[in-house]
């Protein structure tokens, strides 16, 4: 499905920040099928990634300054005042990163923490949206925060981004939905004493035609599986990988696609 326009509060794009990029690109290439094109940037070797000239996301390669961090997936949220949505992070208890900067004419962004820790980052867009495709192979369908403070990130969010909840009965634990207006956007679990030293965090789920396909093509090309191949009744079957360079991301079969 094509994309045309983002609301307030929608995950908008996707970006890879590692440590071997064009290890990266041979990687997610292979996998899903994308293709990429390099971009000038001030942050060094950028590129963008692509299904059929529509892009989905970035990928760049972390520099020197940052090498202590594993490689790891961005999240961008869309935001309809880059400022005010500034105001409003500090007001409920996040924390500034990085930014606010501007990329060309495409647009603003910028990158926070919530009060746990969680990072995440919004765009203002100008002349780009984001990706500008969901909804099928190879690009970002959900995306689901791990939290110890499920109260708290109610509260943080909502006040950050408008955003409800819905809260749903699993077999062993409450899953909660993020609702942009009427649309789930994406989810929260709550972490237990079972996750261990694991930070709060958000996770990008991408969607695949078949899970356990996927599986056995990740193996081969010298990716993880880190959470095996899971059915979710009425939604689909998922799974939780990561990359040759331990960047971790999940993918899923929707029963609905």
């Amino acid at each position: 499905m094509k994309i045309t326009h983002y609301l307030q509060g929608q995950p908008c794009w996707a970006e890879l920040a590692c440590h071997d990029l064009a290890a990266a690109k041979d990687f997610y290439c292979r996998l899903f099928g994308w293709e990429t094109a390099d971009m000038p940037s001030t942050m060094g070797d950028f590129c963008l990634f692509n299904l059929e000239g529509d892009d989905l996301g970035a990928m760049y390669q972390l520099p020197e300054a940052m090498a202590a961090l594993p490689t790891h997936w961005n999240l961008y949220f869309a935001v309809d005042d880059l400022d005010a949505c500034i105001a409003r992070v500090s007001a409920a208890g996040g924390s500034l990163k990085m930014g606010p900067h501007t990329v060309a004419e495409a647009g603003t962004m910028a990158q926070f923490s919530d009060p746990e820790g969680a990072v995440f980052a919004v765009w203002q867009a100008h002349h780009h949206i984001g990706a500008k495709r969901m909804g099928e192979h190879g690009t970002l369908c959900w995306v689901e925060l791990a939290s110890r403070d499920p109260a708290g990130a109610k509260d943080f969010y909502a006040r950050v981004f408008g955003w409800h909840s819905r809260v749903s009965a699993m077999a062993d634990f409450d899953y909660t939905e993020w609702l942009v207006g009427e649309q789930a956007v994406g989810g929260m679990m709550e972490m237990t004493e079972r996750w261990g030293q694991v930070p709060p965090h958000w996770m990008l789920y991408f969607t695949v035609n078949d899970c356990d396909a996927m599986l056995a093509k990740i193996t081969e090309l010298g990716g993880s599986v880190c959470v095996p191949a899971t059915d979710i009744p009425e939604v689909g079957r998922f799974a939780v990988v990561s990359d040759p360079q331990g960047g971790m991301f999940s993918i899923i079969a929707l029963l609905a696609a």
